[in-house]
């Protein structure tokens, strides 16, 4: 039997200022901040329909902020809050949780709208065979992380936002000797020119 797989989604309150600051210039703080709404659901459906298991929606600056009952999410969701600390400790800290009770853990944002309940199984089937599995971002980031076990090595002191993200876990993995997978990379939505990459259906 396939053991149970968490899904867990990072997210900002869909909040302008807050959310998706980086597209403020192209959409203006409200479009950007509608967008990063439309991503948000996009993503939990995906999470939802891949059937893994338990979903995580893990919230910034807390699950009780209200842009976060505005979306009208559906039920089924756990919801937790990020916490303190730059995102490698938040991100760190929701794995550690998760896995303490067995089991593993995917971990999704609400960036790439092409990973999908199908990319979402594949993950689940290869962590099921490997320490740790990563659907790349075109950006030298990462859109997904799986692992089977709490790696803290992976997320400390880590250039985020940069383009040497995931050649940086790469090295750490290896340095952890953690056998890992890669499928194929995706698109992230984060700066104006990667509006070219966002489906039809959530231009809004």
């Amino acid at each position: 039997m396939r053991p149970t797989v968490t899904v867990i989604v990072m997210a900002k309150a869909p909040v302008a200022g807050f959310a998706k600051t980086r597209l403020i210039p192209a959409l203006g703080a409200a479009g950007a901040a509608a967008l990063a709404g439309r991503l948000l659901q996009h993503s939990v459906a995906q999470a939802l329909g891949a059937a893994l298991g338990p979903v995580e929606l893990c919230c910034a600056p807390d699950h009780h902020h209200p842009a976060f009952a505005r979306l009208g999410l559906p039920p089924g969701l756990v919801l937790s809050d990020q916490g303190d600390g730059d995102l490698g400790a938040r991100m760190a800290r929701a794995f550690e949780r998760r896995l303490l009770g067995g089991g593993l853990a995917l971990m999704i944002g609400t960036d790439a709208p092409a990973l999908d309940a199908a990319v979402l199984q594949r993950a689940a089937e290869a962590l099921s065979h490997t320490d740790a599995v990563f659907v790349p971002a075109l950006d030298g980031g990462y859109a997904l992380i799986g692992l089977r076990r709490a790696a803290p090595s992976l997320f400390s002191a880590m250039p985020w936002s940069t383009p040497a993200v995931m050649a940086r876990t790469r090295e750490r993995l290896a340095a952890a000797g953690l056998q890992h997978s890669e499928l194929a990379p995706l698109a992230d939505i984060d700066e104006a020119a990667d509006l070219v990459h966002l489906p039809e259906q959530l231009r809004g």
